[in-house]
């Protein structure tokens, strides 16, 4: 399972001169992403590097750099250290003297890595949605049951004959919350995918 982070971090160096600022925060889609990246660039900077991971997945950009010198040892950096929905910018503010490609890559991709080593990290759990139909009587029964296998309610509507409740729950207390709620209304509420 991965991990992403917890809050945004920054970790900044300095490489003969040039001074790189690596920003980093979670993002659980593209838009996010990119409005980071919007967010954080610096426009009077040199170049502003970046890469995401969400999932499957990923972009990344040398923004001028010569390619491949920063945004993919940026992205290499994501996935090195386990991370999923994050997005990192490095910000270069040129200095005076002129970083080989080898350089360049150990700096943004050093920097990016240093500064997801140095962050908060918060695992990612796979969560699922569920549909909960119940009769009137077993109402307190359902919502005992959401509330002890840690699901979020969602929506809740009632008809003539019940409760339908949407809630979502990690993916691992799917099955267990199926049996508690058989066995607590004498399998009289129905559970199904949305």
């Amino acid at each position: 399972m991965s991990d992403t982070l917890a809050a945004p971090a920054a970790h900044s160096v300095e490489v003969r001169h040039s001074r790189f600022l690596a920003q980093a925060a979670p993002a659980e889609d593209v838009p996010g992403a990119l409005a980071f990246l919007d967010a954080y660039s610096d426009p009077d900077a040199t170049h502003n590097c970046w890469a995401y991971r969400i999932g499957a997945e990923y972009r990344s950009s040398d923004d001028g750099e010569p390619a491949g010198t920063a945004g993919r040892p940026i992205l290499a950096a994501i996935d090195g250290q386990g991370f999923d929905q994050v997005i990192v910018v490095v910000t270069r503010w040129y200095g005076g003297t002129k970083l080989g490609a080898g350089s360049l890559v150990r700096a943004y991709g050093g920097t990016a890595a240093e500064c997801l080593r140095t962050a908060q990290r918060r695992a990612l759990v796979a969560m699922r949605e569920l549909i909960v139909q119940a009769p009137f009587a077993d109402i307190g029964a359902v919502h005992a049951a959401l509330a002890a296998h840690g699901a979020t309610k969602l929506d809740e509507a009632f008809g003539s004959d019940g409760v339908r409740v949407r809630a979502s729950l990690p993916a691992d207390q799917a099955d267990a919350l199926q049996v508690r709620l058989r066995d607590a209304t004498r399998d009289r509420v129905k559970v199904v995918a949305p």
